[in-house]
């Protein structure tokens, strides 16, 4: 409330609300139907609000709005096609283990940026222990990787850098265990 006993208006826009998704993401309280609906989602993101809401036995309208509200709160990230990367002739899957003996700021910030500019990068993670890094790259084959090594060491100095490559993939996923929280 201001001085005068009333209450503000407060516009909310969709920047602001995407700007805060992490923490309303904390604070949304998600329950089975959510889950439900998440499940499906996970399993095909292309699905039609009506069927979906068969599924989960919503109208099209509420079910509508509870992914509208999981979308703002930052719950549902992002909906994306998942495309076989055989189809695009990236065959090979590589984990790649970095360490560094560089540990300020300005190495972190000039490292993010090299692994971000590699398309071929698809994930990367701090972790501890041994590794420093662990990066997850998707190339055509072993020729691809040493192209894509060589780019990396002339972006950013590293103490080590190791590879292993996928030789069968047993699992691979991106759904969510929404059931075990």
């Amino acid at each position: 409330m201001d001085a005068m006993g009333q209450v503000p208006n407060l516009q909310v826009d969709s920047l602001n609300i995407r700007k805060f998704s992490h923490i309303l993401a904390r604070m949304f309280e998600i329950d089975q139907i959510d889950r439900r609906i998440l499940r499906e989602l996970q399993r095909d993101a292309g699905i039609g609000v009506e069927a979906l809401g068969e599924r989960v036995g919503l109208s099209r309208n509420a079910c509508w709005r509870r992914i509208r509200l999981m979308e703002e709160a930052g719950v549902i990230k992002a909906r994306v096609a998942l495309v076989d990367p055989a189809a695009l002739g990236l065959d090979l899957t590589v984990f790649i283990a970095v360490r560094t003996d560089r540990h300020e700021p300005g190495w972190l910030e000039k490292f993010t940026r090299a692994v971000a500019d590699l398309p071929e990068i698809l994930g990367v993670w701090r972790t501890s222990g041994d590794l420093d890094y662990l990066l997850m790259a998707r190339v055509a084959d072993v020729r691809a990787y040493d192209r894509l090594y060589q780019r990396l060491i002339r972006k950013v100095e590293l103490t080590d850098i190791s590879a292993s490559f996928v030789m069968e993939e047993i699992k691979e996923t991106t759904e969510l265990p929404v059931d075990l929280v």
